[in-house]
């Protein structure tokens, strides 16, 4: 097997690395200060698209970890950056909350029900029968489908809620079109967040804690990817997949010297 190039850059999953249900995971402030301390090149990315970079820049800081704007990646900002890319200037019919009508206003998009090049599904709490039901006829009237991220539940202090991927599933019953997903575990999301910060592949490193989104996207974009058993993947369920992480560990804090 060819040696790795030394990591350069570093790429981590939110929720289940650095915090759990709103409280930092031990280690977590440790690795982000000595990410920033390092300069290397970093993201921390989730696939949640309800808050803006700015958001969640808040919300971190209240819990004690102090991560910039810039360094924040959502499948909200890169579905924004895959519509830009695919149809500059289009128009789009959002069932989502303000982190993706916001990414969307700031590449010139006009939101509109009347005739839109898409439809674009992201996470929201408050999914109304109505929004779904002009989103199916817009699709059934040929409007592309489009959603950020194929996560089927969210989690929440009362249990599961249900998420992107299971309301996308109820359109995609109503109208038989599937939709295309930016978000993990896509590789599209981690390619443009590494072009974001001006990284490659091969000597960039993905963290995260789901076998099925995190590590399967850095596999598939090209690169090192550790598992940390503080999230939905437990030691047990790693050799269910027909992959692996390069390296598993216990916790974020175990990486705090890699970097």
């Amino acid at each position: 097997m060819a040696e790795r190039k030394p990591i350069e850059s570093w790429l981590t999953d939110m929720d289940g690395v650095l915090v759990h249900e709103g409280v930092p995971i031990p280690g977590a402030d440790a690795f982000i200060k000595r990410l920033r301390e390092s300069g290397k090149p970093f993201l921390v990315l989730t696939n949640n698209s309800i808050y803006t970079p700015r958001d969640l820049h808040a919300r971190l800081r209240r819990m004690g970890l102090e991560v910039p704007v810039e360094n924040i990646w959502t499948s909200a900002l890169a579905t924004a950056k895959f519509l830009d890319d695919q149809r500059p200037g289009g128009t789009a019919y959002v069932i989502g909350e303000a982190g993706l009508t916001t990414a969307l206003h700031d590449i010139g998009y006009i939101l509109t029900d009347t005739e839109p090049d898409y439809v674009v599904l992201g996470e929201t709490r408050t999914y109304s029968f109505e929004a779904l039901t002009k989103a199916i006829r817009l699709i059934n009237a040929g409007a592309r489908f489009i959603a950020t991220n194929p996560d089927e539940t969210g989690p929440s202090a009362e249990g599961a809620l249900p998420a992107t991927g299971s309301v996308a599933a109820l359109i995609t019953k109503a109208t038989g079109r599937e939709p295309y997903f930016v978000g993990k575990p896509n590789p599209l999301m981690m390619r443009a967040g590494l072009n974001v910060i001006g990284a490659h592949s091969e000597s960039s490193a993905m963290i995260g804690d789901r076998m099925d989104t995190d590590v399967l996207a850095g596999l598939e974009a090209g690169m090192e990817t550790f598992l940390v058993l503080t999230g939905l993947t437990g030691a047990g369920d790693i050799d269910r997949y027909p992959f692996r992480p390069s390296t598993v560990v216990d916790s974020i804090a175990d990486l705090v010297e890699r970097i």
